[in-house]
């Protein structure tokens, strides 16, 4: 029996969803940027090895892990950023807190300042970037938006 459907080329798709279904949270992009954060203070606290040459193996190793899980963490809050930008803050969002653009831009541009270099400064612009937008996410649902582990990252 003749499948109308068999000649279609089905393809992997990936989606979030593009209606107002409840579920956007700023977390995965917090996760990210702290992950971004603590991968930096790994690469900045990593030991050179003296010249033995599997010492210098194990360390290139550690070195280039910690790399790529920051700039994959860097790119995930790209990501998850862009999400919220794009499909849950709407006009009365942006005219209640008309920075929130600038917040956005500021965001996606750490997180690349992020990939490209090994800067605690940047990284922890990154974390408290991130949660300001948090901030004004809980604010819109009118949740009072607070970071228990702010003071222990700030001092």
């Amino acid at each position: 029996m003749f499948n109308p459907l068999s000649w279609l080329k089905v393809q992997k798709v990936e989606a979030h969803c593009d209606i107002p279904c409840g579920i956007y949270d700023p977390i995965a992009a917090k996760i990210a940027s702290q992950t971004v954060q603590k991968m930096v203070q790994r690469i900045q606290a990593l030991e050179k090895p003296a010249a033995d040459a599997n010492a210098w193996a194990g360390y290139e190793n550690t070195l280039s892990r910690y790399i790529k899980v920051k700039e994959d963490h860097a790119e995930i809050c790209k990501h998850e950023l862009r999400i919220l930008w794009a499909d849950y803050f709407r006009p009365e969002h942006v005219q209640q807190y008309p920075d929130l653009h600038t917040k956005f831009w500021n965001a996606e541009k750490l997180a690349g300042r992020n990939k490209q270099n090994v800067d605690m400064q940047a990284a922890q612009e990154l974390v408290s970037t991130v949660d300001d937008i948090s901030r004004i996410f809980w604010a819109t649902k009118n949740v009072q938006y607070s970071d228990p582990n702010a003071q222990a990252r700030y001092g």
